[in-house]
């Protein structure tokens, strides 16, 4: 299975990515369990991430590598988080053998131009750039001029970095662009997610659109369904207790299965735009409203609102008609509980 098996202009599936991330604490039989794990919680892809603390950093220990924003890895260098973090380059193609074999689409987020060739070698079918790097345009222009479908999530960016970011892969000739929405935030609040920002990035910048969600539980990303998004992109973990860097925000299998299933069903919910009737709701048309007799009325008797009214069932005349029927006469007699016939409003004589 490809990425381009999913069009995701078409239909009402939207894409949904199981980010590994650091979710296998350095234990290559962890990594390929939650790979597995992500297929049958419902996952269409698997996405790794190809870097090394050398290649995303330095190592420095200076006020300008001290993480201390307030985040859950306060305390650490920036070396020392992505050594704990990275995912081993030599698993990359084994994990990707496995995935496929589970008839998962994987590739992942490259952080360096040496990571772009790396997953060439691997032929991914398409690049994701994270909310960090989409301020990096030579890097978004190189990994653009592959060719592959570019997914691009905009958590730190203004306005104008987005542009930029579009602009640099349309600029090397690659259009197949989607933007996620992002907070990025780790946990992210749930009151931060402005999701209504999803169609406005749709019609902004002409591309699919989706969402990478750091919010805790599912209500966001399918919440993002319904305003349009194509794409939903959640961090997976076998187990919490597993621990690392990213634990604390990532779905657990049953998790990440009952978002998948909701996500379904709204799409199914979503349908069409339509104001046709089903066969099922057309049936029910019998328990609407309609014009009956109330009263016993004899033949010349006037319609008044004492002997006929609009009440369930719809078996009568629509409740339209009223001000029409009544100070009319009465063509016939008609007994309590008879619906009005549609004879009585183009003038007949007679009821029958």
């Amino acid at each position: 299975m490809k990425i381009s098996d999913f069009d995701f202009n078409k239909g009402n599936k939207a894409f949904i990515i199981a980010e590994l991330s650091a979710n296998h604490n350095h234990d290559f039989e962890v990594a390929a369990k939650t790979i597995r794990a992500a297929k049958a919680a419902g996952a269409d892809a698997i996405k790794l991430q190809t870097y090394t603390a050398d290649t995303i950093t330095i190592d420095c220990d200076n006020e300008y590598f001290q993480i201390k924003q307030g985040t859950i890895w306060d305390g650490i260098t920036l070396h020392k988080l992505y050594q704990q973090a990275y995912t081993p380059w030599e698993w990359q193609p084994k994990l990707k053998e496995i995935a496929e074999q589970e008839e998962l689409i994987c590739f992942s987020s490259p952080f360096d131009k040496t990571a772009v060739d790396f997953l060439e070698k691997m032929d991914v079918p398409a690049y994701k750039i994270a909310s960090f790097e989409i301020t990096d345009i030579p890097l978004i222009e190189y990994t653009a001029s592959k060719g592959k479908p570019m997914i691009l999530s905009i958590g730190i960016a203004e306005l104008s970095e987005i542009h930029d970011a579009v602009e640099a892969c349309r600029r090397v000739g690659n259009n197949d662009i989607a933007l996620l929405k992002c907070t990025s935030a780790y946990p992210a609040p749930i009151e931060e997610a402005n999701l209504l920002t999803i169609p406005d990035m749709k019609e902004r910048f002409r591309t699919i659109v989706g969402l990478s969600d750091h919010t805790m539980g599912s209500i966001a990303s399918i919440t993002a369904v319904a305003l349009g998004a194509r794409i939903i992109e959640k961090h997976f973990i076998l187990d919490r207790n597993i621990g690392g860097p990213d634990a604390s925000f990532s779905m657990e299998p049953s998790e990440f299965k009952e978002m998948v299933d909701s996500i379904r069903k709204v799409e199914k919910s979503l349908g069409k735009v339509t104001y046709a009737l089903t066969d099922k709701v057309k049936k029910n048309r019998q328990f609407s409203r309609s014009l009956f007799a109330v009263k016993d009325i004899k033949k010349g008797e006037l319609f008044t609102e004492a002997n006929i009214r609009s009440i369930r069932p719809g078996y009568g005349l629509p409740p339209k008609y009223l001000k029409r029927i009544i100070g009319k006469s009465s063509p016939c007699d008609i007994k309590k509980g008879t619906p009005l016939p549609k004879k009585l409003i183009n003038n007949h004589e007679e009821c029958e």
